[in-house]
């Protein structure tokens, strides 16, 4: 019986001790990157973080089992709104609230037996790292990519100060519940649309090692639309509207236009009118309320602008309405409605009783004249003057050429991304480096005078602007340029930015000269298995796509995308529920570590779902894996017991069945772990080797004792602790030796033990497997009969009983049952 609280802490001080896990750039060896995403420091880890670091930790163990010099570091992506909020409520500086739970977060993965490199660690709230945060903007604001233009943001009037979506509550306050406001601010912003053609195309590299569900909602996120920009005159106005249209065939269908709230022409309207003002402002607030800015809701919603536009293409007149389901988020803001190949613009034109006119129709079919519901498809364009009877497609080439050769449209693509905002009007975050000058204008920061640190002695109370707005000696600054007074920039970096590169600091994370060491970052990128939650498919890992371009556009790295492969876990939940506080279902991971071990925790997680899948918590799946374990350990005392001659020695048939099931299991964990990343099937062929072993007539005897050294070598991946103790044992070693660097190898297995023209069946006498037996792929059923009941091991248990049942599961089990 293994005991985890004497074996894995000992085990944990020969690792440090030994720095078994630090990365020798020097070696060798070829090398391999694993990495997780990076944790916030909150204070304490939950089962999501085990899941994640625990994943990481198989491959890494695996790759140094394999021969690879492994790097897999960790970090802090310390800088955030929680550290803050944790200021006000505990009255403890941000910085000491954040180090202190860096502290006790790394001993509880240090109890998890993870094998990072501690001598690469990082936290993004310290001056050393966010120094290279600054730099980085320094140089994109010097190549017009980051730049500054007015915004409208969540505002609440109490607090004064800006909130993000997640922090307004059903339209209100989430610290003093008033209602939210927008207002527009001066913010500063990346140009990622710059790079949006290159993160498009940077797809084809991803395909074969990134899941494709990411991949699909990174497209959608981007949103590439191929279309027309077409201008529609505002009759009776100097004016027009210009839109942007993916269907420019259905030009002759337009019966009405719509604007966003938002849109300049809605405000200027709004101005003069205060049916339209209060309109605008309950379709805004609405959307602060769902936080669905992308979205239409449910009930569309408009009012008449009272303007009509003209139709480009034959001269009509139709009306313009301000609704709620067209935003400023994708094209102009203003869309021509087609209600008839369209439904979001049939519903509207149903609820408001406006023209619905056919222009498309089924090729070979007759027009649909009592329509229920919009045709989007392709077709036969009708009702189009000289372009009926064309393919859509063709006529809407011809209509974009014509209007084009009146300047009255273009052909364009458009895209859903916007750029980025990063200005945030908190305290913990990286300050930006401008300074304003009444004389120069916008100033960076000259680089010798990086970090622009964040002041220490700060007030944060919650309420009215930014902390750093009202420190004076951090707001009063020399211009670089002239020398005279300038004004600092008080807002901070969203926390994205720190992720976006943190994976090329640990290359060379104490450099003080460049962000990293090109050569370092060219031996080491891209990271070759990057292991997250799939809820950061559309930010970190587009932001941080974006920024490797960058990098790779400066000059700083060669390859082209940072992560090669990518593997996405899914969520720990109980009795299929999220876990959190507020529901009282959180299960602690210190706690199970106490009563269980950091290896049954670690098995047990890879093991209950595949790595993809949702993972339901369950005490009798944990119960199950601890006694998994001291099957094992009972299994090893047998090879250790002084006196342990078989009874009886097994015959060369059940010899080369156990041989041939340990080596077809080594293949199969191998391939588990670094092909079909599914650990959980990894586990079950352990599972299947130890009840092969448990049945074997001999154990004890050479074949069974190689076997026993495989399994816990390709278990020592997943439960560290218990499988390199059990070796040392096992093979009579110090106990302080560490067993996992320079002396272990991933089992070789011999070919012709892997051949197809064998498989291995399992005999199972009333419902308890006997044995295991190996026999030709082809054979029939009658052979496979009389093969089991001459086995001499499986006489033992039918001799002079009655046979009432025999069932046979063609390659898989033979079933007895006998009286």
């Amino acid at each position: 019986m293994y005991n985890p609280q004497e074996i894995e802490p000992k085990r944990q001080k020969i690792w440090r001790e030994q720095n078994a896990h630090t990365f020798d750039p020097s070696s060798k060896k070829p090398k391999y990157y694993i990495l997780v995403m990076f944790p916030y420091p909150s204070g304490r880890i939950h089962m999501g973080h085990v899941r994640n670091y625990v994943i990481g930790d198989v491959f890494a163990r695996y790759f140094r089992l394999k021969g690879y010099e492994v790097f897999h570091p960790i970090g802090w992506d310390s800088f955030g709104l929680p550290a803050e909020n944790a200021a006000i409520k505990n009255k403890i500086p941000p910085r000491l609230w954040t180090e202190t739970n860096i502290e006790h977060m790394k001993k509880q993965l240090a109890r998890l037996g993870i094998s990072y490199d501690w001598s690469s660690e990082l936290a993004t709230s310290r001056p050393e790292y966010y120094k290279w945060n600054q730099w980085f903007f320094l140089k994109m604001f010097d190549k017009g990519l980051a730049y500054r233009k007015q915004s409208a943001v969540n505002w609440c009037p109490k607090c004064a100060t800006v909130l993000a979506n997640e922090q307004v509550i059903s339209g209100a306050c989430w610290r003093c519940s008033s209602e939210v406001e927008t207002k527009d601010l001066e913010q500063w912003f990346i140009k990622i649309t710059d790079y949006a053609q290159a993160l498009l195309d940077g797809h084809k590299a991803l395909e074969k090692n990134w899941p494709d569900e990411v991949l699909t909602m990174q497209r959608n996120w981007l949103g590439r639309s191929e279309g027309a920009e077409v201008e529609f005159a505002l009759d009776g106005t100097p004016e027009s509207l210009r839109i942007f249209t993916t269907r420019p065939d259905t030009l002759f269908g337009a019966t009405f236009m719509v604007v966003a709230p938002e849109h300049p022409l809605s405000i200027k309207l709004a101005e003069a009118d205060k049916k339209i003002a209060d309109y605008a402002s309950e379709a805004v607030a609405r959307r602060v309320k769902s936080h669905e800015d992308s979205k239409s809701p449910t009930e569309k919603t408009g009012v008449f602008s009272g303007l009509c536009a003209v139709n480009p293409v034959n001269g009509e007149k139709i009306p313009v309405w301000i609704s709620d389901y067209v935003t400023m988020d994708y094209g102009t803001g203003a869309i021509m409605c087609v209600p008839a190949h369209d439904q979001r613009d049939f519903d509207f034109a149903k609820k408001y009783s406006l023209e619905i006119r056919s222009v498309i129709k089924p090729k070979n079919a007759g027009i649909n004249k009592s329509l229920d519901g919009a045709y989007e498809a392709e077709g036969e364009m009708i009702n189009s003057g000289d372009y009926d009877g064309l393919d859509n497609k063709e006529g809407a080439r011809r209509i974009v050429k014509e209007l084009a050769g009146k300047n009255l449209a273009k052909a364009a693509v458009h895209w859903r991304i916007k750029d980025w905002l990063i200005s945030r009007q908190r305290y913990w975050g990286t300050p930006i480096p401008v300074v304003y000058c009444p004389k120069c204008g916008i100033k960076g920061v000259n680089e010798k005078d990086l970090p622009v640190k964040l002041p220490d002695d700060i007030a944060i109370t919650g309420s009215g602007e930014s902390p750093l707005a009202s420190h004076k000696s951090f707001v009063e600054a020399k211009c670089p340029d002239c020398g005279g007074p300038a004004r600092r920039e008080t807002d901070t970096m969203d926390t994205f930015v720190d992720s976006s590169w943190y994976y090329a600091r640990y290359c060379d994370p104490k450099n003080t000269s460049s962000p990293f060491d090109k050569n370092k970052a060219a031996m080491l990128l891209p990271v070759d298995q990057y292991v997250g939650g799939i809820e950061h498919a559309c930010m970190h890992l587009i932001y941080s796509r974006f920024w490797h371009k960058f990098m790779r556009d400066a000059g700083l790295v060669t390859s082209d995308e940072p992560f090669a492969q990518l593997l996405t876990q899914g969520m720990v939940t109980l009795k299929g529920e999220t876990m959190s506080k507020s529901k009282g279902n959180i299960v602690e991971p210190d706690e199970i570590i106490q009563k269980y071990g950091a290896d049954a925790l670690r098995l047990f997680i890879m093991f209950a779902a595949p790595p993809s899948h949702q993972l339901d918590w369950s005490d009798s799946g944990l119960e199950g894996i601890r006694r998994f374990l001291n099957r094992v350990s009972r299994l090893a005392e047998k090879a250790t017991e002084s006196d342990n001659a078989p009874a009886r020695p097994a015959s060369p048939e059940e010899s080369l069945m156990l041989k041939k099931i340990a080596a077809r299991t080594v293949a199969k964990v191998a391939r588990d772990i670094e092909i079909e990343k599914q650990f959980n099937t990894a586990v079950s062929s352990m599972m299947e080797l130890v009840n092969a072993m448990t049945t074997y007539s001999s154990d004890g005897d050479e074949v069974w004792r190689e076997a026993l050294e495989s399994l816990l070598i390709i278990l020592s991946p997943f439960a560290p602790h218990f499988a390199q103790e059990t070796l040392a044992t096992l093979r009579g070693e110090a106990k302080d030796k560490y067993n996992n660097k320079d002396d272990d190898r991933w089992p070789d297995v011999d070919e012709k033990l892997l051949s197809d023209d064998e498989i291995e069946i399992a005999v199972q006498i009333n419902g308890k497997v006997r044995a295991h037996m190996i026999i030709p792929a082809d054979m029939d059923e009658k052979s496979v009969y009389e093969k089991v009941l001459a086995d001499e091991k499986i006489k033992q248990f039918i001799d002079g009983k009655k046979m009432v049942k025999y069932v046979y599961i063609p390659k898989k089990i033979v079933s007895i049952v006998v009286k």
